[in-house]
């Protein structure tokens, strides 16, 4: 196995599953792997390219609409198709699915940031060709769409025909019957204007609600000065080449597609043609190059590597680089749940991006978790907005589920009641500070967003009679428990910030720094609201069970009765699917982490007999019926010192995809999990915890690995970390020296 690259040599197997594992994107667009010539109409295909940020927006019907609810969705959408080439020899139509395939093998390569799809095929009449499709959506160049085909002829000279197409009429796909699949307006894009120009195509298409304009352009260069000609339909342009393939002898052919949107590009289309004629100057081999030298950077400081696991190695590579693919890196995208892979939850930003996708970021490509957190900045107009709309008279609500800013989600009790989306998105900006040291940005945009969510936080609160500050009516991250009062998770992320804030603002300087005391103004911010919110964090409930020594998820989570797990058929799995909602919450069942996961972000709250037990109490209690789960279970495991049960955790995370684990990755990747492999790693098998700005470490290596290597930007520092067996070796590589803290033991490291 080569754990550099997944590799398929089954074509007929899994169609759909294997678009989304070999899709190619590369923070701004995505495509999915369909094969360029389309397959058989009964193999089930969704055909899509998707643009971060690129959505329509629809209202939402109610059936009985409350005051508060959201108005209007915003789903991501299948922008125009570039993907099309269909290939003729001697006017036979080359099929995966007609003649014979007498070699096969597709690659996704994770240092060369391409798929490779390589195939000996003989057509019906007995012509063979070889045949190599490369793609790549280019990291240098982020509107740019590649595909080079190199076309030879084993045993014959003849006719070839090649025809690019470039097509607007595209649709989403539609379900009614599970949540977590797109369910918008399958026809919400309208082409409205096509054009022909120097044998360049240009399709711009517009959505009826958002207003938003996608424009995909194509281009063609090729080795034997093929024939060209253009043929414009009412929907699709096809541009058809003609020549001859002799014996021996390679064609080589390149399609440039760009596409360019509204929010980046005012001038859609005369920016898309300015970048296509760019992109012309250059052949395949440039672009390639820069691609992979792009990834040799990204993985210098990226990498883990595993001796002696490698499925392991290999389904970690994968997943962090399907990550760089997805994140958006610019301020009005952001990561969303399937990345840029699929349709499924209607390609929504959640919690997913800062507590499960953001730490791999942080800890490796700083710049790139900044940019997630300009992202919520952009939109926080929108969430001071979505505050007083809940009746909040002060501070900021932060969506569920959003694209563009706005609150998406119909369903109050697990969305909109998830009010910890506000203390996950402050935990993130207090780490990024921890980590990076970066005043400027705190300055300008943290404080802001932790003031107006810490304001919303204390509002929702209350002091009761015993002088404990508590939440009321929240969702905490598991879905399976909805409405309670005193979420533990809520509860100690939102002591978290109000302890947290004022220390953050004394640390910058208060109202002697000149951006906070113009942020003062802005805000009409008084520094009682700092003192408030200190006592209302020092007052916080944490609810707790000092007999059975236990923290109740919520208030009444313990008064409940438990779920009857033996009765409960395999097939019935996802509760979610197949139980309503209220008969999941009146009973102790977890879809995912919850109290535990709290735990993992801020240990120190409790001590570690109680964690112990927690973690076995709400273990047998769980369904892990959230991609989010595992590795949280895996992570807390090896704090515990259960190494062999936090393997087995971690193997149902690092392979969910690859493995499909949880039967649904046809309608795109699992992000979260994808970001959770790698907390696994650093914070599970090496235990590194950011506490009180130090780092700490209590490594463990399962028994079956001989070593663990990665890197740590902290601190403006580089640091090498090598795991063997119960020790860890760290090493300055970049940086001023600094102590970590080893077992208890603070190390200094040079």
């Amino acid at each position: 196995m080569n754990s550099w690259s997944l590799k398929d040599t089954n074509f007929n197997e899994s169609y759909q599953l294997k678009e989304t594992l070999y899709s190619t994107a590369n923070g701004y667009f995505g495509v999915r792997g369909s094969f360029e010539e389309g397959v058989n109409k009964e193999i089930p295909s969704v055909r899509g390219a998707y643009i971060n940020g690129f959505y329509e927006s629809e209202e939402i019907v109610y059936g009985e609409k409350l005051h508060g609810f959201p108005d209007r969705s915003q789903s991501i959408l299948n922008v125009i198709d570039t993907q099309g080439i269909s290939v003729k020899i001697n006017n036979e139509i080359f099929s995966l699915f007609s003649g014979k395939v007498l070699f096969y093998e597709r690659e996704l390569d994770f240092k060369k940031g391409m798929v490779i799809r390589t195939i000996q095929w003989e057509s019906p009449k007995g012509n063979i060709i070889n045949i190599i499709f490369n793609r790549l959506a280019s990291f240098t160049r982020r509107e740019l769409f590649l595909i080079n085909i190199s076309i030879e002829a084993v045993n014959f000279d003849g006719a070839i025909e090649i025809v690019s197409t470039i097509n607007g009429d595209v649709s989403n796909i539609v379900s009614e019957d599970d949540p977590r699949i797109g369910t918008a307006n399958a026809k919400a894009l309208s082409i409205v204007d096509l054009q022909v120009e120097n044998n360049r195509s240009f399709i711009k298409s517009k959505t009826k609600h958002s207003k938003l304009v996608v424009v995909g352009g194509i281009s063609h260069l090729n080795s034997q000065n093929l024939k060209e000609s253009i043929e414009k339909e009412e929907k699709s342009i096809n541009h058809i080449f003609k020549g001859n393939l002799e014996k021996g002898k390679i064609i080589f052919f390149t399609k440039y597609a760009v596409y360019t949107d509204t929010n980046r590009h005012p001038d859609e289309i005369n920016q898309n043609k300015k970048i296509l004629d760019e992109a012309l100057k250059h052949d395949f081999g440039h672009f390639a190059i820069s691609q992979e030298n792009y990834l040799t950077k990204f993985w210098e400081v990226s990498d883990i590597q595993i001796t002696g696991d490698e499925e392991m190695q290999q389904g970690l590579r994968f997943n962090l680089f399907h990550l760089l693919q997805s994140v958006g890196k610019d301020r009005w995208s952001n990561i969303s749940a399937k990345g840029l892979s699929g349709e499924g939850y209607e390609g929504h930003y959640f919690w997913d991006t800062e507590i499960y996708i953001f730490p791999f970021f942080l800890f490796t490509n700083p710049d790139l978790a900044k940019n997630l957190l300009n992202y919520r900045f952009t939109i926080l107009d929108f969430a001071r907005k979505r505050a007083k709309q809940m009746g909040h008279t002060i501070g900021a609500l932060y969506p569920w589920r959003t694209i563009a800013g706005d609150e998406c989600s119909p369903f109050f009790p697990a969305g909109t009641a998830q009010y910890h989306i506000n203390v996950d998105i402050a935990y993130s900006i207090i780490q990024y500070y921890s980590v990076t040291e970066d005043v400027a940005f705190m300055t300008e945009k943290g404080m802001e967003m932790l003031v107006e969510i810490a304001r919303l936080m204390y509002h929702i609160g209350h002091f009761r009679n015993d002088g404990k500050f508590c939440i009321d009516a929240v969702t905490g991250p598991d879905e399976y428990t909805c409405i309670v009062n005193n979420n533990y998770y809520t509860n100690v992320l939102t002591k978290n910030l109000f302890v947290q804030i004022g220390k953050i603002w004394s640390e910058l300087g208060g109202l002697q720094n000149e951006d906070l005391k113009n942020l003062t103004e802005k805000l009409h911010f008084e520094s009682e609201e700092l003192v408030n919110f200190e006592k209302a964090g020092i007052a916080m409930f944490l609810p707790y069970d000092a007999e059975k020594n236990l923290h109740p998820q919520d208030d009444s989570f313990f008064n409940k009765k438990m779920w009857d797990f033996e009765n409960t058929p395999k097939e019935n799995y996802p509760l979610l699917l197949n139980y309503h909602p209220l008969t999941l919450y009146r009973h102790q069942v977890c879809k995912q982490a919850d109290t535990i996961l709290g735990h993992f972000l801020l240990e120190n709250e409790s001590n570690m007999e109680t964690i112990k037990n927690d973690y076995h109490y709400y273990e047998k209690i769980t369904t892990h019926d959230s991609s989010l789960s595992t590795c949280i279970f895996s992570i807390m495991a090896n704090r515990i010192g259960e190494y062999d049960k936090a393997y087995d955790y971690f193997i149902n995370t690092a392979r969910l995809d690859i493995d499909n684990l949880h039967h649904n990755t046809k309608d795109g990747i699992h992000t979260a999990c994808m970001g959770g492999s790698w907390m696994s790693m650093v914070f599970g098998f090496a235990g590194m915890r950011l506490v009180d700005g130090e780092l700490n470490f209590h490594p463990h290596l399962p028994k079956k690995w001989k070593s663990l290597d990665f890197k740590i930007n902290f601190k403006n520092r580089i640091l090498v970390c090598h795991l063997v067996s119960d020790s860890i070796q760290i090493r300055l590589e970049k940086g001023e020296p600094l102590n970590v803290i080893v077992e208890g033991i603070v190390v200094a490291v040079s």
